[in-house]
């Protein structure tokens, strides 16, 4: 099977004053479809910067990050956008919900401007997504009236609603106390596998990883380890792995 997600070579710094300032260095890896991976590391270790940079959001100083072919550090700012509205679903740590809109008018936003999609097609596609999260009977509710885990599968609903070749989540349980946290990381787990997308997390939660296919550990802006047998995922999510 074809990697999804190829990163090759890639460096970022960031200039300050005179200073230049390294944040990523050498940074190799490759993601399949149906891939669910986390990015775990002390923080400043590079993890969000390279969530970023791989959906588009910033730019790598060095180096080729290639999406379904499409090398995305080439695109210009304009298509970028494009390119992400079409490619890319991003889940939030704290939701980013629309307070005045329902469960089922926040899955439906980024169908608004698609082309081709009727308004009976965005709402049916809504309604599929939330079902599939389980929230079927919550869809009428707006933000305010759910929990904080229900809030954040209707994010998820949102990421995957325009079928995204790469859904990528930031610290998505930071906010959830324990029951909840697991139930939307296997969620997303479950949707990432059964639609053949890559998925990323970001996580500072060892316990969350026993949903992930493989580990890749940061440290000061390099990958230093990769942990990627089930047996292995599971010893650290529990805290037993032996060093």
């Amino acid at each position: 099977m074809e990697p999804l997600i190829r990163v090759q070579e890639l460096y970022k710094s960031y200039r300050r004053d005179s200073l230049e300032i390294p944040v990523l260095r050498n940074i190799n890896l490759e993601i399949l479809p149906s891939e669910f991976i986390a990015f775990m590391g002390p923080s400043g270790s590079g993890k969000t910067t390279l969530l970023n940079l791989i959906a588009g959001i910033d730019k790598p100083t060095q180096g080729r990050i290639l999406i379904g072919g499409v090398d995305v550090g080439e695109l210009n700012e304009t298509e970028l956008a494009v390119w992400r509205s079409r490619n890319v679903g991003f889940i939030f740590q704290f939701y980013n919900l629309i307070p005045v809109l329902t469960a089922l008018e926040n899955v439906e936003l980024p169908l608004l401007y698609s082309r081709g999609v009727t308004g009976r097609q965005r709402r049916q596609r809504a309604v599929e997504m939330l079902d599939k999260v389980g929230l079927a009977d919550r869809m009428d509710h707006h933000p305010g009236q759910l929990s904080g885990g229900q809030q954040q599968r209707v994010a998820i609903a949102r990421a995957l609603i325009h079928n995204p070749a790469v859904v990528l989540a930031d610290e998505p349980t930071a906010s959830l106390d324990t029951e909840r946290a697991f139930q939307v990381v296997e969620t997303f787990a479950k949707l990432v596998h059964e639609n053949n997308r890559a998925g990323i997390m970001v996580t500072h939660d060892l316990r969350m990883c026993q949903y992930v296919d493989r580990i890749l550990q940061m440290q000061d802006g390099k990958l230093v380890q990769v942990v990627e047998t089930k047996k292995e995922i599971m010893e650290l999510a529990r805290g037993t792995m032996k060093h």
